[in-house]
C-alpha cells in the first residue's frame, strides 16, 4: 500500500480511482464493509482503490473539549488498511484550511483534481465541507455535476447493534473487551514501545512488561485483562493490568503485562503488542504486599483458564 501524505504528494498522473473517506478511527466492522466494497468497485473497474483520511479526529482541532481518543493510532490505521489490501492511503491534515472548504470546494480540490475520482463510496451517515455542510445527498448533486458515481454503503450491525467508534469504546469503557471484538471483527490491541518501570512486581515474583504512554490503541477500563503478548513474532500467554498502580505508588495511567511462567524474557525496548481477550477484574487497592500477592496468584488461575 502506499501511504500520501497530504495533496501536493499525490501522482498527477493518476487516470481514475475508486475513493472512500473518512476518520477511519476504528477499522471496525463497518469500516471493513465499506472497504470491502471500494476494493471490488476498483478491482470491477480496474483502477486504484483510495482511502482518504484524517491526520487527527475533526474535533480535535474544532471542538477539542469534546475530543475523544481514537480507537486505533496512526500507525495501526495503516497496518490494518494495509493487510485489507488498500492501494493507496491519503493523509490530509485537518487544518483550518480543510476545515472551512465548502463541499463542493472539498469535491473539486481533492475527488476531482487530485484523485480523478471514478466513483466515491460513503457510509450512510457522511457529512462534509464547512461545519458538515454536506451530506450523501450533496455529494450525489456533485457526482452529476463532475462525472463521478457515487454508492452509499450501508451500516454494519452485529445482531441488533449497530457496529460504530462510539459503541466500541463504550464497550471498552465497560472493560468488555470480548463485545468490543465482536464489533471491531479482531481482538483490541495496544502496541507500544516496554519501557523501564518502578520494577515492583519484579521484587514480589511476578515481574511485569510496562508499556509506553504513547502507545497507540484505546487503554479500556482500569483492571485486569487475560490476554497475549506479541513480540518478534512469538505470542506469549498474559495477563494485562490498565490502571495507576496505587497499592505501591500511583503513576499516570498505563498498561503493564506480566507472561505467564516465564521470567527469562528481556523486553525492553522492543514494540509488543498486547491482545485483550477477557475482562478478569475492575482495578482495586490492596492493604499490603501479601494482599496483593494472594489475589494475582487468583487473577493468574483465572487467566489461564481463560487462554486454555
Amino acid at each position: 500500500m502506499q501511504h500520501i501524505q497530504g495533496l501536493n504528494n499525490v501522482n498527477a498522473e493518476q487516470t481514475g480511482s475508486a475513493v472512500t473517506i473518512g476518520k477511519f478511527d476504528g477499522i471496525h466492522l463497518g469500516h471493513q464493509k465499506l472497504i470491502g466494497a471500494l476494493l471490488n468497485v476498483a478491482q470491477e473497474h480496474q483502477i486504484a482503490s483510495v482511502v482518504v483520511t484524517f491526520d487527527r479526529h475533526p474535533d480535535a482541532l474544532l471542538n477539542p473539549q469534546q475530543c475523544k481518543l481514537p480507537l486505533v493510532g496512526a500507525g495501526q490505521k495503516i497496518a490494518l488498511l494495509e493487510n485489507l489490501g488498500v492501494d493507496q492511503l491519503l493523509t490530509l491534515e485537518f487544518d483550518h484550511a480543510l476545515a472551512q472548504l465548502t463541499p463542493e470546494e472539498f469535491v473539486v480540490n481533492i475527488l476531482v483534481q487530485a484523485l480523478k475520482a471514478k466513483v466515491v463510496l460513503v457510509g450512510e451517515d457522511f457529512k462534509f465541507g464547512v461545519r458538515g455542510s454536506g451530506d450523501v445527498s450533496t455529494l450525489h448533486d456533485l457526482g452529476q455535476q463532475f462525472g463521478f458515481e457515487v454508492r452509499v454503503v450501508s451500516s454494519a450491525f452485529v445482531g441488533d447493534q449497530k457496529v460504530s467508534t462510539t459503541a466500541i469504546r463504550n464497550a471498552l469503557d465497560e472493560g468488555n473487551v470480548t463485545a468490543a471484538a465482536a464489533l471491531l471483527g479482531r481482538v483490541h490491541t495496544t502496541i507500544g514501545v516496554i519501557e523501564h518501570g518502578l520494577k515492583i512486581g519484579r521484587t514480589i515474583g511476578f515481574p511485569t512488561a510496562n508499556m509506553a504512554r504513547d502507545c497507540e490503541g484505546y487503554l479500556p477500563l482500569d483492571g485486569v485483562y487475560a490476554g497475549w503478548l506479541i513480540a518478534d513474532g512469538v505470542r506469549y500467554p498474559a495477563a494485562h493490568s490498565v490502571g495507576i498502580n496505587e497499592t505501591f505508588q500511583a503513576v499516570p495511567r498505563l498498561v503493564e503485562s506480566h507472561v505467564l511462567d516465564r521470567n527469562d524474557i528481556d523486553l525492553y525496548d522492543k514494540i509488543v503488542t498486547l491482545e485483550y481477550v477477557e475482562f478478569i477484574r475492575p482495578a482495586a487497592k490492596f492493604n499490603g504486599v501479601d494482599d496483593l500477592v494472594a489475589e494475582i496468584n487468583r487473577d493468574l488461575d483465572k487467566v489461564r483458564a481463560v487462554l486454555a
